[in-house]
């Protein structure tokens, strides 16, 4: 019988962190996990991405890719020398089965967005609830294609100086002189999972 898995997932390298914390059924496999932190995250989908378990073992996107050559041939010394799945093959439950158990989930081979996931709880579930919900989380994620955590914190120090000589390009041109870093929006979040909840996103 499936249980509920609370997780947080804290976006590495960034100060103050970003995180969120999630409810799903462990009976998905990956790949809707991978929706999933899409969405509570804030990332766009963009690029590829992976989940490490440990050392040994991975789970691999199974999306094709144009750039998914270029990426097997990066990693295919590193990745002979360890157990791969298939993350729409592969349940979450065979592989998180344990409080406090930790997992790494990168997104973005280029920005090497790394993401600590920790199971903080394991609960049963509750009656007339549903699955995946996310129950809190801190700050806005950073933009797509901002060159990874130093990437993003140059482009925050910009958003501060407004006399920056890459202000103009960088922020009113590109990121939008709106963006809050501080910003996160619960039922934002909450409703757009209503889409993995009714399978309205394809996983």
């Amino acid at each position: 019988m499936s249980q509920v898995l609370q997780l947080k997932i804290t976006l590495d390298g960034i100060k103050p962190s970003i995180w969120r914390k999630i409810q799903i059924d462990d009976s998905i496999n990956f790949k809707k996990l991978h929706k999933i932190i899409q969405i509570v995250m804030g990332w766009e989908d963009y690029h590829l991405y992976n989940f490490e378990i440990d050392k040994d073992t991975s789970i691999e996107a199974s999306q094709c890719s144009e750039d998914q050559f270029a990426v097997d041939s990066i990693l295919s010394g590193f990745r002979a020398k360890r157990k791969e799945y298939k993350d729409n093959e592969t349940q979450v439950s065979d592989f998180l089965k344990e409080e406090k158990q930790k997992i790494l989930y990168t997104y973005d081979f280029g920005d090497t967005w790394e993401h600590i996931i920790k199971v903080e709880k394991i609960l049963p579930k509750e009656s007339g609830k549903k699955y995946p919900i996310c129950i809190s989380g801190k700050r806005a994620c950073p933009p797509e294609d901002c060159g990874g955590p130093w990437g993003y914190d140059e482009l925050l120090e910009i958003l501060e100086d407004p006399e920056h000589p890459e202000y103009e390009e960088r922020i009113e041109e590109w990121l939008g002189k709106d963006f809050d870093p501080e910003a996160f929006d619960l039922d934002k979040i909450n409703k757009k999972l209503k889409n993995i909840r009714y399978g309205r996103v394809q996983v």
